[in-house]
């Protein structure tokens, strides 16, 4: 857990967020070990803005990986900050429900799982009901 926010921390610098200021990082870890990092990415107009956890899915991806065994992420803020909906889903599309999400608190770690942060997720299952 600490090796992956501390990788989360070390992409807080590389955020390019002129409009927000608010940096976030995230590690993430296959299931052979490799950890992918990625730091947001903002556009003026917001929507095309990329999320640190996109960026380091993304990456993994790009590299072969579609196994993943933990992600942390962290803010600048160290405010606690989960994925959002959008990343939650695209996790969701190569992890189970128990896949461990570390987020940093600051003066502790918060811990959750995909499961409780986005129950009932739309799937490969449940498009083929």
């Amino acid at each position: 857990m600490n090796e992956l926010l501390d990788a989360a921390r070390d992409t807080l610098d590389a955020a390019y967020v002129p409009y927000s200021e608010y940096r976030v990082g995230a590690a993430l870890r296959t299931a052979d070990g490799t950890v992918y990092t990625g730091c947001n990415l903002e556009n003026a107009n917001y929507s095309n803005s990329l999320h640190a956890e996109e960026v380091a899915i993304a990456e993994a991806v790009k590299n072969g990986h579609v196994a993943f065994d933990a992600l942390a992420v962290v803010s600048g803020k160290r405010d606690g900050v989960t994925p959002c909906g959008m990343c939650r889903q695209t996790l969701a599309e190569f992890c189970d429900e128990s896949l461990p999400i570390y987020c940093d608190e600051g003066d502790g770690v918060s811990e959750y799982t995909l499961g409780e942060l986005l129950p009932n997720t739309i799937s490969r299952e449940t498009l083929g009901r």
